[in-house]
């Protein structure tokens, strides 16, 4: 169990974090999610005793983190930090080595993960030779390979392509599935949406929402439509019974006035659009989020 209490830190006269308190399970992906500059890494550094916070207090299975834990803890952090002049299999059980795991152990976990994710002819080049999207593959080899019970993933998608970050998904829902606690942070929505059983939504340091996927739906989720058409739908956004759109495209997700009947909507535009899919949905997290930080960006402006 990993767990923050009224956690806080300052740098100079910003405040980075400013009273979050949260918990992330065994078997439980957690997301700390948040726009660039929410606190996100600078929270997950206190996490690892990188920085102290200057108030609060974290804690592993109800207790300060202690040099023994490091070993069970697992940690891809959002700056890169291979070793660039040295073999790519060479670093990997290096960093399996510093955390105590057994040689002949690692080597099979490392070669595993290598084969997964498409890098075992790389085992004896240098890290040098990576692309960009392999050197962050590798990266989160060297975080799990070890097999810890605590993984901490800061950005974890950063520089991947859609099939790369679709691998690091399905191997964050494994870890899970092994009874790991999975906690990553990103200013992706979808990410989070996708896997997290529960979120931390920080803005400017401060917690905005902290709870279930499904309880930030129930609280904050509004009478929503996703349609996908051909044609120009830029007239949806200013009728009457619509509130606000997110616009794509080919697609949109229709925020519908309070009380509106989504009839309304589908009577209103199939005769101007050629409608290829009319849903009512729970909106996105993505939409929630953008109500829930621009109304306080709004607010802070006034």
């Amino acid at each position: 169990m990993l767990t923050a209490e009224n956690v806080s830190k300052s740098y100079s006269s910003v405040r980075a974090v400013d009273g979050l308190s949260f918990e992330a399970k065994p078997g439980e992906i957690f997301g700390l999610i948040g726009p660039n500059g929410a606190g996100k890494s600078t929270t997950i550094r206190m996490i690892m005793n990188i920085i102290a916070p200057d108030s609060g207090r974290i804690l592993f299975d109800g207790k300060a983190l202690a040099e023994e834990d490091k070993a069970r803890i697992g940690y891809l952090p959002e700056e890169r930090g291979l070793y660039r002049k040295a073999k790519l299999g060479e670093v990997l059980e290096y960093l399996a080595a510093i955390k105590g795991a057994d040689r002949i152990e690692a080597r099979a976990s490392i070669d595993a993960w290598l084969e997964r994710f498409g890098l075992a002819e790389w085992k004896n080049r240098k890290v040098s030779e990576l692309s960009k999207g392999m050197a962050q593959k590798a990266q989160f080899i060297g975080a799990v390979a070890h097999k810890p019970s605590i993984v901490l993933f800061d950005e974890p998608f950063s520089g991947l392509d859609p099939l790369a970050q679709d691998e690091i998904l399905a191997a964050m829902v494994e870890l899970r599935e092994k009874g790991a606690t999975v906690f990553f942070s990103t200013h992706i929505m979808e990410y989070a949406e996708k896997i997290c059983e529960r979120i931390l939504l920080m803005d400017k340091g401060k917690e905005v929402f902290y709870g279930s996927m499904a309880e930030i739906k129930a609280k904050y989720g509004r009478n929503a439509v996703l349609l996908e058409f051909d044609g120009d739908g830029s007239f949806v956004a200013g009728l009457d019974c619509v509130a606000s759109v997110n616009a794509y495209p080919r697609w949109i997700e229709v925020e519908l006035k309070e009380g509106t009947d989504p009839d309304i909507l589908f009577t209103t535009v199939a005769g101007r659009l050629r409608m290829r899919r009319f849903e009512t949905v729970a909106p996105s997290l993505h939409k929630i989020f953008v109500n829930l930080v621009g109304s306080a960006v709004e607010a802070d402006h006034a």
